[in-house]
C-alpha cells in the first residue's frame, strides 16, 4: 500500500473521505559487451497480452486500472495476483487474479471474495491493496495476502489471507491477527522443502503504518489459521520485506529500514517463533523518478534451489551525480553476510537510462554459479524526461551464472505515458512490484501496461508475453566487473519515512 491513513496527515476522516472518492554483478564470465546508448523497441517476438480486465465500476474508484502484480510459479502452473480499480488515496476496489497452467501461454482471471464493500461478494472493508502470491505444497494451497483499509482508522486484521485449492475458485479471506493499526507491504512465503523440519509453515510479512514495527505472522495449516504477531529481536522498524525460505527451513527476510535509506536481513531458525535482530545489507543510494512517477527503492529478493539469496534494488551509486538508477545485486549464501552491491549491466553507465521497480525470480532447480535468475523492470530510456516526454517501458534481463553475468536487455513493452496511469497521493502507479517466475523452466514476466485513455477514463491493465516464456539471448553476456560505485554519491530526494537507527550488524 505504501501510503497509508498515518501517511497523508489529512486533518479529519471527513477529508480522507472525500480525498478517496474525489480522484475517481559478480566475477567471471566473458567480457563485457557494448551496451546501447538508448533503449530498445518492443521484441516483435514476444508480443505482449493482456490476461485481467478491472470489474469493477464503482464511481468512487479510478476504472479501468489494474496495477501492483505479484506472481508465483509451481511447475507450469502460474498465479499472479493484482490491485482492481486503484482509489487516489489508498488501495483498490478489490483484489484481481489470474492463473496460467500451461507457463503462461493461456490465463483464466477473475476477482477475490468478500474483500472490500465492493467485492462480490461483499466483505467489510473500504479498500485493499499489496496482493502477494505463495504456495503451499505440503497443504496443496494457494495463497494469496493482501492488505484491508478502514477509512474511519479503526482496528483490522494484520493482512487478509484467500486460499484455493487449484488457483482458480477461491474462498472468503482469511482475517490474521484481527484487532490491529492498518499494516503496510504485505509479502507471503511458505517452506516447501519437504526435508525441512518446518516444512508445511507459511509466513507473513508487513509494518505497522503508524510505528514502523516488522510484524510477521505464522502458519502451519495451509494459511487457515496463523498466529499473533511477532517482531524481531529489539523490535525493528522496516518496509517491504520478501520472505524468502532456504531448503534448512531458514527463513530469510531482504527488507528496507523505514525510511528506505538502507536495505537489511533478519532471520528465522525456529519456523518463526523467533526473529533476529537485523544486519546491514548495503546502504541505498537512489535517483527520484521524474514526471512524478510513484517509484521506491523497494528490494525485491528470490532465493535459489541450494539456499542462495539475492536481493535487488534501484540504486544511483554507480551513475554521476545520481542522475539516473541501475538496479544492484548482492547475494548471500547465509543471510548474514552479503556481497557488495555489484551494478546489474543492462546498459552502459552513460545511457541516460533510468531503471526501477525490480521484480526478481530465480529457477528452483538451478543453484550457485549456474543459478538461472530472471529480472523484469520498468525504465525511461532517457531519465532527464517530463509528464509530457517520459517514455515508461517494461524491460527484462536474464542470468544463467548467478548473477555474474547477463544477457542483453528485452523491451517487453512500452512506451506508456505517465498521464495514462492511475493516480495517487505518491504519484502516477504502475505498481509498487513487477513479477517475474519461472515456470516449466522458463521466465515469465507480469506487468502493467497502460494505453491511451480513448474514450474511457482510463487503460491500465496486466500483461504478460503472449507466448509466457521470454526469448532471451544469453549468449552476448554483459558483465560490470571492475566497475566501482562513485564516492560520495547520495540520493536526490530527501528520505521518506524516518525512524530513529537501531543497532545493526554490518557487512560493509
Amino acid at each position: 500500500m505504501r501510503c497509508a491513513i498515518a501517511d497523508v496527515r489529512l486533518p479529519a476522516l471527513a477529508v480522507l473521505a472525500s480525498a478517496l472518492v474525489s480522484g475517481c554483478g559478480g566475477n567471471g564470465g566473458s567480457p563485457p559487451v557494448p551496451a546501447p546508448s538508448a533503449s530498445l523497441p518492443p521484441d516483435p517476438a514476444v508480443q505482449s497480452v493482456r490476461v485481467a480486465t478491472d470489474p469493477f465500476a464503482n464511481p468512487s474508484s479510478q476504472h479501468a486500472t489494474q496495477v501492483e502484480p505479484s506472481a508465483y510459479a509451481r511447475g507450469s502452473t502460474i498465479v499472479a495476483a493484482f490491485q482492481d480499480g486503484r482509489f487516489v488515496l489508498f488501495g483498490a476496489s478489490g483484489i484481481g487474479f489470474a492463473t496460467s497452467f500451461d507457463a503462461g501461454a493461456t490465463w483464466t482471471s477473475g476477482a477475490l471474495p468478500a474483500a472490500t464493500t465492493i467485492s462480490q461478494p461483499p466483505g467489510q472493508f473500504d479498500s485493499v491493496s499489496d496482493p502477494s502470491v505463495a504456495y503451499d505444497a505440503a497443504h496443496a494451497t494457494w495463497l494469496i495476502a493482501s492488505l484491508p483499509v478502514r477509512l474511519d482508522a479503526g482496528a483490522v486484521p494484520v493482512a487478509l489471507v484467500s486460499r484455493s485449492a487449484d488457483g482458480v475458485h477461491w474462498g472468503d479471506p482469511i482475517a490474521v491477527a484481527p484487532g490491529q493499526p492498518n499494516s503496510d507491504k504485505s509479502w507471503i512465503a511458505c517452506d516447501n522443502s519437504a526435508s525441512s523440519p518446518h516444512y508445511g509453515n507459511c509466513y507473513l510479512e508487513s509494518d505497522d503504518t503508524a510505528t514502523g514495527i516488522i510484524r510477521m505472522n505464522v502458519s502451519s495449516d495451509g494459511g487457515f489459521s496463523w498466529s499473533g504477531v511477532r517482531v524481531t529481536l529489539g523490535g525493528a522498524t522496516g518496509l517491504g520485506g520478501q520472505p524468502v525460505v532456504r531448503p534448512d527451513g531458514t527463513v530469510v527476510v531482504p527488507i528496507d529500514d523505514f525510511d528506505e535509506r538502507r536495505v537489511l536481513a533478519f532471520e528465522s531458525r525456529d519456523g518463526g517463533t523467533t526473529w533476529s535482530q537485523p544486519v546491514l545489507v548495503s546502504a541505498i543510494t537512489d535517483h527520484a523518478q521524474r514526471a512524478g512517477l510513484r517509484s521506491n527503492p523497494l528490494v525485491a529478493g528470490a532465493i535459489d534451489g541450494a539456499g542462495t539469496v539475492y536481493a535487488v534494488w534501484q540504486d544511483c551509486r554507480f551513475r554521476q551525480g545520481c542522475a539516473a538508477n541501475d538496479l544492484v545485486l548482492s547475494s548471500s549464501t547465509d543471510g548474514i553476510s552479503w556481497t557488495s552491491p555489484a551494478r546489474i549491466p543492462i546498459d552502459s553507465l552513460d545511457s541516460g537510462a533510468d531503471h526501477f521497480i525490480p521484480g526478481l525470480a530465480v529457477d528452483p532447480s538451478s543453484s550457485g554459479s549456474s543459478a538461472r535468475i530472471a529480472l523484469a523492470y520498468y525504465y525511461y530510456p532517457n531519465t532527464a524526461c517530463t509528464v509530457a516526454t517520459c517514455a515508461l517501458d517494461v524491460g527484462f534481463v536474464q542470468s544463467a551464472d548467478g548473477g555474474a553475468s547477463w544477457s542483453a536487455p528485452t523491451t517487453l513493452a512500452g512506451p506508456s505515458n505517465v498521464a495514462w496511469l492511475a493516480q495517487t497521493t505518491q504519484g502516477a502507479m504502475v505498481g509498487d512490484y513487477i513479477a517475474s517466475v519461472f515456470a516449466g523452466g522458463r521466465p515469465v514476466a507480469v506487468y502493467t501496461i497502460a494505453n491511451p485513455r480513448g474514450s474511457g477514463p482510463f487503460d491500465e491493465a496486466i500483461y504478460v508475453p503472449k507466448t509466457g516464456a521470454i526469448p532471451t539471448a544469453l549468449g552476448a553476456r554483459r558483465t560490470s566487473r571492475g566497475e566501482h560505485a562513485i564516492p560520495g554519491i547520495r540520493s536526490d530526494h530527501a528520505p521518506r519515512r524516518v525512524r530513529p537507527a537501531l543497532p545493526l550488524v554490518s557487512n560493509e
